[in-house]
């Protein structure tokens, strides 16, 4: 039989109580049939009128109501629980109460979260459903914040256990019963007083997981300068703690709705800056900032995501969390793997030590090293995602100070082999549900977040060279003498007692994991997205050969041409980085044509560029610009390449050149722009930024009409490129907007940029380089208003 209808809907007040006797029924005209008591305590909590609690019932009547509908006695324990939880009780016997109800909720949770929900389909209405409804929830909401309540100038207390209880069965009721997380969400007093219970030590668990799962419904952010003493409470956290504070955080100080960041529209980016604008900083920056200013919360960060295995926690401290974690059910699954690991591991040493006749202990008592690692990994994980947060967040220079200064990026590398890019054991923990090459696996998220932490930490940013050793940077150095080119300033002003030791530097092992990857690794993206962005920004020939000099240019275009690479987002990712690591580099295009050597790879190669030009634009882009400046050069090694490259020749043809601009403007619109495929506008108009420079502008343009009047479509595309054009104006232009992007992906200054859309957009149709003149009257359409539709 199916289970009741979920709970939802907003909670009563605090202060509400109902006459405790039967004279309660008056106001519905006498006793209420038992078919409707039900569906009367599910209008009631909806409105917060009529029924609501079970104070309203006799005990007599409910005893005999349970024995029809098997409420396992619940409503007659909640009548007990509310007399003996008044302002004056001593709690002794509430406390009872509270443990003979927890059993009854907590089997059924057990069974919820492990699919086995045949236990709650045995009754017409689950034990959590029939809690709440009997108003269980928000008494125990009024018990646990007693505390805030004063009685003669002094504060109610309850025990650390009447807590640990109160919070056991309100967690229980949020997994099995929707609705309840959403109403305890609203009780905005209540989520910040719970942040004070997480003080004691034998509440922080059961607190940190309420509060996370509530937090993660809540519709508008919860401010953490609004917790009282927010500081004093963070920093009398220990490791363990913080640790697992970190997954509350990760709800605090992520703008909320900023999943697939890359698919919204700019136009609604736009429209939402401007709200923001106005509005002040949001929840998430508050919360951040609050943060930072804690005295040392980025150094015991650093010093978390850095910990080695045999620094964490000790056995029984360890087993006596795994414990407090077995409570606690969206551990349970992961608690469940972890013994399962701890057993078989058990059991090989069992059968080694007999065959060796040495006395064996327990799992208890020997804590396998398996189940220390994955305990790692877990924090590492949380603590991991809230540094690449306030990495991208408005106090990036003062976090990438203090994360330089705390040596995180070193301690990384020294935890690289052992623990981050571990080999899987045959009995690696798997969650419940889910396979080794899961992306939920904890081994597979660890690396993902490992990976854009460092691709945040690179971008644009001259700390990027600390992801070098010494070694490392003394080749860079190397490379720039010898080409007879001036040393990158950044590397000459790296603090040498901050970056990586041992044989090879962190981006060098990124590499070597790299090459190695299967072709179906979901790590091929963020690798990557990682290695660009330690390219991207002003290019620099040092970085680019001593890329070059590990063979990266050569697995890229393996993984493109030879595996025949299918997922986007992997080329995508390749794409970028290949014209990282080509742009103006004479020495990138030989090594690209030794490797392209037959007309058979490079078709192959044409292909994957052409089957999605939002994916492989930013190549067309750069090598593009190559071109034009290899063309402007004077020197016998240059001349060379442009003779024999059969990428640069192929994109020298105009024809070829057309065809890449009337698909970069046809496959996108004002309203579909985002931030991923704005790439294609600015490819465009490099392209004919570069043709205005060669005084052929006006050539481009008639061509572009001629394609039009081919497709028999006069005026769609150039109408479309007008708009796109005024689009950019606004979103560039915008003083919050950082040009700096387009000038050093282009080498081309903003300057120009301006100038040469300001040509494009010229209304006077007499202009030669002006959009209009090349757009027949009857097909003007120039003028639409940038609406989000």
């Amino acid at each position: 039989m199916a289970a009741a209808p979920a709970a939802a809907g907003s909670g009563v007040g605090r202060g509400r109580r109902a006459a405790a006797t039967v004279a309660a029924w008056g106001g519905w005209g006498g006793r209420p049939r038992p078919g409707n008591i039900l569906l009367q305590l599910r209008q009631g909590q909806l409105t917060g009128r009529g029924l609501v609690r079970a104070v309203q019932f006799t005990e007599t009547f409910l005893t005999e109501r349970d024995k029809q509908s098997k409420w396992s006695g619940i409503p007659q324990l909640l009548l007990k629980l509310y007399a003996t939880s008044h302002l004056h009780s001593d709690f002794i016997e509430c406390q009872n109460i509270l443990k003979e109800i927890s059993p009854l909720l907590s089997m059924e949770a057990m069974a919820f979260v492990t699919e086995e929900r045949k236990l709650t389909q045995e009754t017409t209405y689950p034990n959590t459903y029939i809690f709440d409804l009997f108003g269980g929830v928000d008494l125990l909401v009024e018990i646990l914040m007693r505390p805030t309540i004063s009685i003669r100038g002094q504060k109610l207390k309850i025990s650390d256990e009447m807590s640990k209880d109160c919070l056991s069965i309100l967690y229980n009721t949020c997994v099995c019963t929707e609705g309840v997380t959403k109403r305890l969400a609203e009780k905005n007093d209540f989520v910040i007083f719970l942040f004070t219970l997480m003080t004691s030590k034998k509440t922080f668990l059961q607190t940190a997981t309420l509060i996370e799962d509530i937090l993660g419904v809540k519709k508008e952010m919860i401010r953490l300068d609004e917790v009282p003493n927010l500081s004093s409470l963070v920093s009398n956290f220990d490791q363990q703690q913080l640790a697992n504070f970190c997954r509350i955080l990760a709800v605090t100080i992520s703008e909320m709705d900023t999943g697939n960041d890359d698919k919204h529209t700019l136009l609604a980016k736009n429209a939402q800056q401007k709200k923001s604008l106005s509005l002040g900083p949001s929840a998430a920056e508050i919360n951040q900032a609050a943060l930072l200013s804690i005295p040392g919360f980025v150094e015991r960060l650093c010093k978390l995501a850095t910990r080695k295995v045999s620094e964490s926690t000790g056995t029984a401290s360890f087993l006596q969390e795994l414990e407090e974690w077995y409570t606690w059910l969206d551990n349970a699954l992961v608690l469940d793997a972890l013994m399962r690991v701890a057993n078989e591991e058990s059991e090989h040493n069992q059968g080694a030590s007999e065959e060796n006749g040495l006395p064996h202990t327990s799992p208890r008592t020997q804590l396998p090293q398996s189940m220390k690692i994955m305990h790692e990994i877990m924090y590492k994980l949380e603590v991991l995602y809230v540094l690449c947060v306030l990495l991208m967040g408005r106090q990036r220079n003062q976090v990438h100070r203090m994360i330089a200064e705390f040596k995180l990026i070193p301690g990384l590398n020294n935890l690289f082999d052992k623990l981050i890019w571990r080999k899987h054991s045959a009995s690696a923990l798997v969650l419940h549900g889910h396979n080794q090459n899961c992306d939920c696996s904890p081994d597979i998220t660890l690396k993902i977040q490992f990976l854009r932490l460092l691709q945040s930490f690179s971008d644009h940013h001259e700390n990027k060279y600390l992801l070098l050793n010494n070694q490392e940077l003394n080749e860079l150095s190397a490379i720039s003498l010898k080409a007879n080119i001036p040393e990158v300033e950044a590397v000459l002003n790296t603090d040498r007692s901050l970056v990586c030791d041992g044989k090879r530097g962190l981006l060098t092992r990124l590499l070597q994991v790299m090459k190695k990857e299967p072709a179906e690794s979901s790590f091929r993206f963020w690798q990557a997205r990682a290695v660009e962005s330690f390219l991207r920004g002003t290019t620099s020939y040092a970085d680019q050969m001593f890329l070059l000099k590990r063979g990266l240019l050569e697995h890229i275009l393996y993984c493109i041409v030879d595996s025949e690479c299918k997922s986007r987002d992997v080329l995508q990712s390749y794409f970028d980085l290949l014209g990282e690591l080509m742009k103006f580099n004479v020495d990138a295009f030989k090594r690209f044509n030794k490797y392209i050597n037959t007309d058979a790879k490079f078709q192959v190669f044409l292909k994957q560029i052409n089957s999605s030009l939002v994916d492989s634009n930013m190549l067309v882009r750069c090598v593009t610009l190559s071109l034009d400046r290899f063309e402007n050069q004077v020197d016998m090694k240059v001349a060379e390449v442009l003779s024999e490259c059969r990428l640069l020749a192929y994109i020298s043809q105009v024809p070829t050149q057309m065809s890449f601009l009337f698909r970069l403007i046809n496959i996108i619109h004002v309203q579909t722009l985002t931030q991923e495929n704005v790439s294609c506008l600015n490819t465009s108009l490099v392209i004919l930024m570069l043709a205005r420079r060669k005084e052929r502008l006006p050539l481009y343009l008639r061509l572009l009409q001629r394609m039009e009047h081919s497709k028999k479509y006069p005026g769609f595309l150039l109408n479309n490129f007008h708009n796109l054009l005024r689009f950019w104006q606004q979103h560039y232009l915008h003083k919050d907007k950082d040009s700096t992007c387009l000038e050093n992906s282009s080498c081309i200054s903003f300057s120009y940029w301006k100038e040469t859309v300001s040509i494009l957009l010229n209304p006077d149709r007499q202009s030669p380089s002006a959009l209009v003149s090349y757009i027949e009257e009857p097909y003007m359409d120039i003028d639409r208003d940038f609406t989000e539709e």
